[in-house]
């Protein structure tokens, strides 16, 4: 059950960071769970390291997809999206 709620709970992480970078209509449903479970955790990542704690609720989601949205923007870099 865990599986499934981390798949849909990335989903919805990728799809809006998606949607924050202009790229919603290049990526599929695949890439919007890969982006949003590895952007999930990038921005939890970067929070730390900043010192920023997000309680649970809408702090954590708006850092979730604002490592996701990062992680959008160095595929875009790398030319993974256009």
């Amino acid at each position: 059950m865990d599986l499934i709620i981390t798949l849909v709970i990335g989903g919805i992480v990728g799809w809006l960071g998606s949607i924050v970078m202009k790229t919603n209509a290049q990526m599929g449903l695949i890439a919007n769970i890969i982006v949003g479970i590895v952007g999930a955790w990038l921005g939890g990542w970067i929070a730390a390291k900043l010192g920023i704690v997000a309680p649970t609720g809408l702090g954590s989601w708006l850092v979730s997809v604002a490592g996701a949205a990062i992680l959008i923007f160095i595929l875009k870099v790398l030319g993974i999206f256009k």
